[in-house]
């Protein structure tokens, strides 16, 4: 394997596991993020609010 080829290899592995850290830390941020309490107290209804799909 010439050197420029190993060069290249080299960084290209490195670009695919930043891209994969990303997208995992996207990923856990998108998943995890909290909204802030809103200030001003909402109107009490008689129906339940819906809670996230993925809420634990």
């Amino acid at each position: 394997m010439s050197l420029t080829m190993t060069i290249v290899m080299l960084i290209a592995g490195w670009l695919a596991v930043a891209t994969a850290m990303l997208w995992g830390v996207l990923r856990i941020t998108r998943r995890h993020h909290h909204h802030p309490a809103e200030s001003t107290p909402a109107v009490e209804s008689d129906k339940p609010d819906a809670g996230h799909a993925t809420a634990h």
